[in-house]
């Protein structure tokens, strides 16, 4: 006999009180359904995922922080001694639903030969796309031949831990989507570290900031990447929004008149696809190392947080 509210295998049974007066249609029925929602949450808890880590130039000019620090690409500028994009690989390998990785870059041997790199090329986990002049030609680059869904990350996002990327990918299965962004609170990024961002993304539901996270979950859904065809940083190039998002999406934007959830349904509508807001529990993981600014924030956070480590 099921219960109204019952669980069964981790699935809630239909609200149905099964007796003996109940067709065996029904109970057929409702079994079917409960076969397909654990086959699904099975299928959800197994997908691994093919991770892009964008780590060009952009529009092939030398970053500061790398004149700064004496190298070639922004990249490997070491961040506690550490090449950032090797930071970010090992966060990204040690996540368990990350699968295979692919480095977008323009140098990708001086990449290649990180301690941290090499032994994932050598045992055939990471492998190499040619970087462009374009953040989007970069993706599509990095997705030619990828096995979907794909979770994208930046060479400077030192701050997002294996846990972090676990949950994104999760909340991304969860609410089936076709494309999203990461997302963090700004009281959740101030607590983290009052200098971390100077900008944020007013909605009705608050103030959000861009954790450098973006999920692909499939071919069609790569049209979504145009979003960032003329560069992004949105609340910088306000303009961009119109080119993006549209001119009523860009005062809607502005005021901050409506929830963010109703910007990406409009966005949703425009191509196509659906374009889910995914909020992160870490404001840590919307600090990135962008200019000398977040370069002294992210030191400082990682010597706290590796220091608690070694106690």
């Amino acid at each position: 006999m099921i219960r109204m509210g019952q669980r069964i295998g981790g699935v809630t049974g239909r609200v149905m009180v099964c007796d003996k007066k109940l067709h065996k249609t029904h109970l057929y029925l409702l079994c079917a359904e409960i076969r397909l929602a654990l086959k699904q949450q099975t299928m959800t808890q197994n997908t691994k995922v093919t991770a892009l880590i964008m780590a060009g130039k952009r529009s092939g000019a030398l970053d500061p922080l790398a004149a700064n620090a004496g190298v070639a690409q922004k990249c490997v500028v070491p961040v506690l001694g550490i090449p950032m994009v090797e930071r970010v690989v090992k966060q990204v390998a040690a996540c368990d639903r990350v699968g295979a990785i692919r480095i977008v870059a323009h140098e990708a041997d001086e990449i290649a030969a990180l301690p941290a790199i090499a032994p994932l090329i050598a045992e055939g986990r990471l492998t190499f796309a040619e970087g462009k002049f374009n953040l989007v030609d970069s993706v599509f680059s990095g997705a030619e031949g990828a096995e979907f869904p794909l979770l994208i990350t930046t060479a400077d996002n030192c701050l997002v831990t294996p846990e972090g990327y676990a949950e994104f990918i999760g909340k991304c299965l969860a609410t089936d989507a076709g494309a999203a962004a990461g997302l963090a609170r700004k009281e959740d990024v101030m607590a983290a570290d009052p200098q971390g961002q100077a900008k944020f993304y007013e909605f009705k539901d608050g103030g959000f900031s861009n954790c450098n996270m973006y999920w692909i979950g499939g071919p069609k859904a790569l049209g979504a990447a145009e979003i960032m065809r003329g560069g992004g940083q949105f609340v910088k190039f306000p303009s961009r929004i119109i080119k993006a998002f549209g001119l009523m999406n860009l005062i809607r934007f502005r005021l901050g008149n409506g929830a963010k959830e109703k910007l990406f349904e409009q966005v949703s509508k425009r191509f196509g696809i659906k374009l889910v807001p995914v909020e992160l529990s870490d404001g840590h993981y919307a600090i990135d190392v962008d200019n000398q600014r977040t370069f002294d924030v992210t030191e400082k956070i990682l010597k706290r947080r590796e220091g608690e480590l070694s106690e």
